[in-house]
């Protein structure tokens, strides 16, 4: 186009559209997941497949499918995304097994990690260069909002329907979201992008799988035969891949660049950001649900302000990127996404809401600040036949970022969460009880010890029996005492993986100035 595409913005409207579904199915299973496990009878292993049939296929494809919307059509792409991913809805909502979920999850997946690229792309290939960091504000503030958008929309769902609706109601909004990007989004692809880096695809596919398997595996499992062959098989895959990459004439990812300090940096920071961000939602939505007393509307009603927080950051970001540089709004942000996790390291039992939200405001204020201009930054820095390709760069740090947090920072909560409690359910007084009873006691209080859920659950059994009534209450007050020592310790451990981390972002980032681009 020899002119600015007069629509973009309405284009820009439905690349939102499509990224909100895709954020929101990962959020919205944090308040479905107790209804699921119930209905379904989940056993821990079962639940984090449910969860990570997602994780591991959105993680593992979308540098690859970045490039080939790239290659054939970036808007193509898009549709084809979406209709995946509703066809996986659909299935999904009419699951009755777990295999059948875990399935519907991956299918998903799948769709997720065509659609998400292909959004970033495209809104890279429309806007001139002048309008787009409030373009990448208005993404990265959308996403911000499909954090909390997700179990708020669930919840009310939830309030009078099945879990299985939760899945449904991506169905019309990808449908309308597709009928709306034929209409509004104008075609695009590489116009010097001969032949696609097959052999690389098939690498990153298997190296990036592998180790978001071994992470999410080894953190939440223990470090088993598994875990440990998988971190093998992305360690002996990332040292080929590089190796490919750097040889190939037509890379898939110019792997040089990432030694860029604008680029690294960059996608430092908005892997750490995730990281911080979605280990926080993980353990704040279990102590809404379970410590609070919060159903699964509440919840989402009271994580909206990081939603609102995001979207004021990036505003804001938009307008100061400019004056101050992007070194000094993306490790501003950080220190201020650091401050709100350090926050909760004063979490006792007696904590109520007012804490948790002033929490959601620094961090999600912190991530609108920071994650536009880093985003910007990835995308300025590539060529315009190479923006699927940084796309899925900037996506596969955002997912690797979310699972390592999810991973990290809940096997710390779990750990210290068995440590605290341990104690009390070791001195807990029960009658002398023989037999089935026996086991049932003993098989409660492991799961008492296993997590905050478990002894919630286990003491809303105990008070409806007359023989371990008295003993409800006295459990609850020691999960929630536990619970709380768990948030401060998990805390800390994100709070200063931040802290310094956004150090590590100044230095390497190069002096203050606006992300160089990389096309005229």
């Amino acid at each position: 186009m020899d002119r600015p595409y007069s629509r973009r913005w309405a284009a820009l409207g439905v690349l939102c559209l499509s990224l909100l579904i895709v954020v929101m199915a990962n959020t919205a299973l944090i308040v479905a997941a107790p209804d699921m496990t119930r209905d379904l009878g989940l056993t821990s292993t079962q639940l984090q497949w449910v969860i990570d049939g997602y994780t591991v296929p959105y993680a593992a494809l979308m540098l690859l499918f970045g490039v080939i919307g790239d290659k054939y059509s970036r808007r193509g792409a898009l549709l084809g995304g979406l209709a995946v991913f509703a066809a996986g809805a659909v299935f999904g909502s009419l699951a009755d097994t777990t295999n059948a979920v875990i399935a519907a999850r991956m299918i998903m997946g799948v769709g997720a990690a065509i659609i998400m690229p292909a959004t970033l792309s495209l809104l890279v290939a429309t806007f001139p260069r002048a309008e787009r960091t409030r373009a990448i504000a208005v993404w990265a503030a959308t996403s911000g909002l499909a954090i909390a958008l997700g179990p708020l929309l669930a919840g009310w769902l939830l309030e009078s329907h099945s879990w299985n609706v939760t899945f449904l109601i991506n169905v019309p909004i990808a449908a309308g979201a597709a009928i709306a990007a034929t209409i509004l989004v104008p075609p695009s692809k590489a116009e010097n992008l001969d032949r696609i880096d097959w052999a690389g695809g098939v690498l990153s596919v298997i190296t990036i799988g592998a180790l978001v398997y071994s992470i999410i595996n080894g953190f939440h499992f223990g470090w088993g035969a598994g875990p440990l062959g998988a971190a093998a098989v992305a360690a002996v895959g990332l040292a080929t891949f590089v190796a490919w990459e750097l040889r190939h004439p037509r890379p898939l990812l110019d792997v040089r660049k990432l030694g860029q300090r604008m680029i690294g940096g960059a996608a430092l920071a908005v892997l750490l950001l995730f990281l911080a961000a979605f280990g926080a939602i993980y353990f704040i939505s279990q102590q809404f649900q379970f410590i609070l007393g919060y159903g699964a509307l509440e919840t989402g009603v009271r994580l909206l302000p990081l939603a609102i927080a995001v979207s004021v950051g990036a505003v804001a970001g938009g307008r100061i990127t400019p004056i101050i540089g992007t070194r000094t709004c993306i490790a501003g942000g950080m220190l201020v996404a650091a401050a709100g996790i350090l926050i909760l390291t004063q979490v006792d039992d007696s904590t109520r809401y007012w804490l948790f939200a002033a929490s959601l405001v620094l961090l999600g204020l912190g991530i609108g600040l920071s994650e536009p201009p880093a985003t910007d930054a990835i995308m300025g820095n590539f060529s315009e036949d190479e923006l699927g390709a940084a796309g899925g760069l900037n996506d596969t740090a955002i997912e690797l970022g979310g699972s390592l947090g999810i991973a990290i920072l809940g096997s710390i909560l779990a750990a210290s969460y068995k440590d605290s409690i341990a104690a009390f359910l070791t001195g807990m007084p029960l009658p002398q009880l023989t037999g089935e009873l026996a086991q049932q006691a003993a098989y409660a209080i492991e799961v008492s010890g296993e997590s905050v859920g478990g002894a919630a659950l286990v003491a809303q059994e105990m008070a409806g029996n007359p023989i371990s009534a008295a003993h409800a209450q006295p459990l609850l007050d020691a999960a929630s005492s536990a619970y709380a020592d768990a948030i401060a310790a998990t805390s800390w451990a994100g709070g200063l993986t931040l802290l310094v981390g956004a150090l590590v972002v100044a230095f390497v980032l190069p002096a203050n100035t606006a992300a160089a681009s990389g096309r005229s």
